[in-house]
């Protein structure tokens, strides 16, 4: 089932015109409020102390503020997971190291020490250390019919899995895999450090393992010890409608398996757009150049003209100008944050023939002869006026 995410402004309770440094602001109050420590235990917190980090994330970029300003969570990959949606407490200390830093420092009674010392394995310093895999890239091309409606996408990609002879620990069974008589299997080890006005306690990753915790006494035989071997993998990908030519979103943990064990990296899927061979796209608009012949446009004419989802009959009333603009309301694309549906726009032409028999040519010369073959003032000033209004 899909989750719905909260708009980003709405999180750190924020209005769009707000200031870099009060978002930064907004961000530090929130992450006081919720954070771990002053919460033990407590789920819902921790979920709102992520899913504050994740909307900083984004606010605290002018690019991706731009983005998500502009296509919402989609913009930023959060309709297909998004950047927050896989972010570990690991991943947060890590980012925003330095604000917590500013906004930690006396909130905690110990100092900066003090509230990263130790959470969940996790420290600013050092701690068990959890392998991340790396992001793929892919490209997907979609046609104006798969972005108008959403589409599911299947698609086969080569990338790192778990080994299955190992189950991603690298060890070649259980009894080849112990805990690190080091750090005891924290990852971690510490050391307290004399000063002046007291004593300072420090911690840094394992030299013996790494940070893993876990030593490795006899390697997998079919990863090396890695943990990770490289296979093909169908990756189903929910692509929402009304997305754009270069949007890149984010399907969260769908990318590489992290070496023995840890979180998998994400899967970037870069949109691309298929040329429609008759309508053209301009943002949510679609275009159909519609070519009347002289009978059609002087006499009118009901014509058929292609949509996204088929077929259209329009009546062009007699008369219709070269230049004219017939709207279909609601025929065009929708918008990625789902804040309406764009239009069908025809533009009309009319073909002039370029090769006229003798008595095509005699029919007209008479017609020329008419008032009603000669353009008045009127409609002088309306052709040029869609002429003029291109350059503006």
């Amino acid at each position: 089932m899909a989750i719905t995410k909260r708009d980003y402004y709405e999180v750190l309770e924020v209005t769009k015109t707000a200031s870099a440094e009060e978002i930064k602001k907004a961000y530090r109050k929130k992450a006081i409020q919720y954070h771990p420590d002053k919460n033990p235990g407590d789920k819902a917190a921790e979920e709102k102390f992520k899913e504050a980090a994740e909307a900083y994330e984004v606010l605290s970029d002018t690019n991706k503020k731009s983005r998500y300003d502009q296509f919402g969570h989609a913009g930023v990959g959060g309709a297909a997971g998004g950047y927050g949606g896989g972010m570990s407490m690991e991943d947060i200390f890590s980012h925003f190291g330095d604000i917590f830093a500013e906004s930690f420092g006396g909130s905690f009674g110990g100092g900066f020490g003090s509230a990263f010392s130790n959470f969940g394995g996790f420290n600013s310093g050092g701690g068990r250390r959890t392998n991340r895999g790396s992001d793929l890239r892919v490209k997907v091309k979609l046609t104006l019919k798969e972005i108008a409606a959403g589409v599911e996408k299947k698609i086969k990609v080569k990338k790192l899995i778990p080994c299955s002879h190992c189950k991603g620990t690298g060890a070649e069974n259980e009894q080849a895999l112990s805990t690190c008589p080091t750090c005891k299997g924290h990852g971690q080890v510490t050391r307290v450090i004399n000063i002046g006005i007291g004593q300072m306690q420090t911690a840094t990753v394992c030299p013996d393992c790494n940070g893993e915790g876990k030593i490795i006494t006899k390697k997998c035989s079919h990863c090396a010890g890695e943990g990770i071997v490289r296979d093909e993998d169908i990756i189903t990908i929910q692509i929402p409608a009304g997305v754009e030519e270069g949007m890149q979103l984010s399907v969260g943990r769908a990318g590489n398996a992290a070496r023995r064990g840890g979180v998998n990296g994400d899967l970037l899927v870069m949109i691309e757009e298929e040329a429609h061979p008759e309508l053209i796209r301009d943002q949510q608009d679609i275009i159909y150049n519609l070519i009347l012949t002289i009978p059609q446009a002087a006499m009118g004419s009901t014509v058929e003209i292609p949509t996204l989802d088929g077929k259209a009959k329009i009546k062009v009333e007699a008369g219709t100008q070269p230049g004219k603009v017939l709207r279909l309301k609601n025929k065009g694309l929708p918008s990625v944050n789902r804040y309406g549906t764009g239009d069908l726009l025809i533009n009309i032409a009319v073909y002039i023939p370029e090769n006229l028999t003798k008595e095509q040519k005699e029919a007209f010369t008479e017609m020329e002869k008419s008032s009603n073959f000669q353009p008045t003032n009127s409609i002088k000033e309306q052709i040029f006026s869609k002429f003029r209004n291109i350059f503006d």
